[in-house]
């Protein structure tokens, strides 16, 4: 079964009453909604989650294990509360899954669903606060980090907003968090520019929108419709299937050999990607906890990619190269000498035929980098000839298979299985393109944007997002592995001058 919402070890938060059990008076948003968005976002937002977002949803019966993305954005002036107000309330109804919560049968066999919050309120979701302290980035840090650290109320659409006033220099922030079942990053970035204005005129946006319509739908056309999506999904597999069994028996007739080392491939890469890591490779960030420490680096983007191009690679090898001997050093700082640490990184699996769908299209790769070369040249060159091994990995043809088959283990099952994939992992990188032009908000320029993405069982998880000329390294790092984060900071900054002193 797909989804045992209903399923709890002793310890564990149970879901609330509505999500745990639908009832006749729950309601289901109209067809024209659930398909996709009506008021003319180039996206499409399916109404259930995919296997892989549902696994992702199911495994926070661990905490360790929750998907929350944090973003910051800094703007140059104050925002005027009743125009942010007026302008999320548009956002929210033209992007459907802002209005709309997670609903889940404990005894369905189709993912959950998402469905319009017939109690949706804005006030919970936007609020307004005045920043402690002198108001430098540190101040707001040390605000976002509670916020990240915080679950969701599943009864509600997944997604807060807090606009921090009164940094130094009358600049504003606002700290933007969302759980990753809703989009990947750069999912995040299409949707982030629907609250975007491309030039500081501010343009008139028309007539709202009219707000998400519901109806109310009885139990037993749930169970309908839980049917009909799995009998929809078990005939797409299965024509898949019967193209793929064709294609392998034309090819067995003319290169059986071929053939048979490909599925020997396969069952490999199968068993990599689901292969056991319960204990970290690095002997200094070990420990766990449900606690996290906002710090970020600000770098030159041309230089990045100007390094990459030494090795003929791309900005992501010299980020993850940078990112490698930042590790090397804060290791050697404390007396250890490492070579190798697991890494997870997302690789973006979005084709042309999935691009406008909304969600999360990507498959997390689990490797072992090498943190002792101490050459930059040779870090990036390793970093670039293991990273395209990943890319042609046969499993990533299977992720969302793969899912499907493993959301139909027990609950327990199933996040136990993902902890003993997940808490042996040293480190995450992740690589996302952002604006490359200057972007406001009712004339107010924003500065930087920062994002901060989720542990999920890592000591540290980077991200570099991108700006017009400047990337922005976001650092998540769990307490109780790395208790001296200004030291980690400043490692991470040697790795990164190491690259860039490649380039002038």
């Amino acid at each position: 079964m797909l989804n045992n919402d209903d399923e709890t070890t002793p310890g564990e938060a149970l879901d609330t009453p509505d999500e745990a059990l639908d009832t006749p008076d729950e309601v289901l948003d109209t067809p024209d909604e659930a398909a996709g968005n009506p008021f003319g976002l180039d996206m499409t937002f399916e109404p259930r989650m995919s296997s892989s977002d549902a696994l992702m949803w199911r495994i926070e019966k661990d905490p360790l294990l929750r998907s929350t993305i944090v973003m910051i954005m800094v703007f140059d002036a104050p925002l005027d509360r009743d125009k942010v107000t007026r302008r999320m309330e548009r956002v929210s109804r033209l992007v459907p899954r802002l209005r709309q919560r997670v609903l889940g049968h404990p005894l369905s066999i189709a993912p959950p669903r998402w469905e319009v919050d017939p109690n949706f309120d804005l006030k919970y979701h936007l609020r307004f606060m005045r920043v402690l302290g002198a108001g430098t980035m540190r101040d707001v840090f040390d605000i976002a980090a509670p916020i990240a650290m915080q679950g969701f109320d599943r009864a509600r659409p997944l997604w807060e907003f807090t606009v921090v006033e009164g940094l130094e220099a009358d600049r504003t922030a606002l700290i933007g968090k969302v759980h990753h079942a809703i989009t990947d990053g750069v999912g995040g970035m299409k949707l982030q520019l629907e609250l975007l204005d491309l030039s500081d005129d501010t343009p008139d946006p028309g007539p709202m929108p009219p707000a998400p319509r519901s109806r109310r739908l009885r139990e037993s056309r749930r169970w309908v419709d839980a049917m009909g999506w799995e009998a929809q999904n078990q005939l797409v597999a299965a024509r898949d299937l019967a193209g793929q069994a064709a294609s392998a028996a034309n090819r067995t007739m003319t290169d059986p050999v071929g053939v048979g080392m490909s599925a020997l491939r396969t069952v490999g890469s199968v068993a990599r990607t689901l292969s056991p890591a319960t204990a970290p490779m690095s002997p200094l960030m070990r420990k766990r906890s449900l606690s996290v420490h906002f710090d970020s680096l600000t770098v030159d983007l041309h230089r990045m990619k100007a390094a990459s191009k030494l090795v003929g690679g791309h900005l992501n090898d010299a980020f993850v190269a940078a990112v490698l001997g930042g590790l090397y050093r804060y290791h050697s700082t404390h007396g250890h000498e490492v070579e190798s640490l697991r890494m997870t990184m997302p690789i973006n699996v979005r084709t042309d035929r999935t691009a406008r769908v909304a969600g999360n299209q990507f498959s997390p790769a689990r490797f072992a980098v090498p943190v002792g070369i101490t050459d930059p040249i040779g870090r990036m060159n390793a970093v670039r000839e293991l990273v395209e091994q990943q890319r042609h990995e046969p499993a990533l043809a299977l992720t969302e298979p793969l899912a499907n088959l493993l959301a139909r283990l027990p609950a327990t099952a199933t996040t136990t299985l993902f902890g003993s994939m997940l808490k042996g992992i040293d480190f995450v990188t992740s690589n996302v393109p952002g604006p490359p032009i200057p972007v406001f908000i009712d004339g107010a320029l924003m500065e930087q944007q920062i994002a901060f993405g989720p542990m999920t069982g890592a000591a540290a998880n980077l991200v570099v997002l991108s700006y017009c000329d400047e990337l922005h390294v976001g650092i998540n790092t769990d307490p109780a592995a790395i208790n001296d984060p200004d030291v980690f900071t400043a490692s991470l900054q040697h790795g990164f001058d190491e690259v860039l002193a490649l380039v002038r």
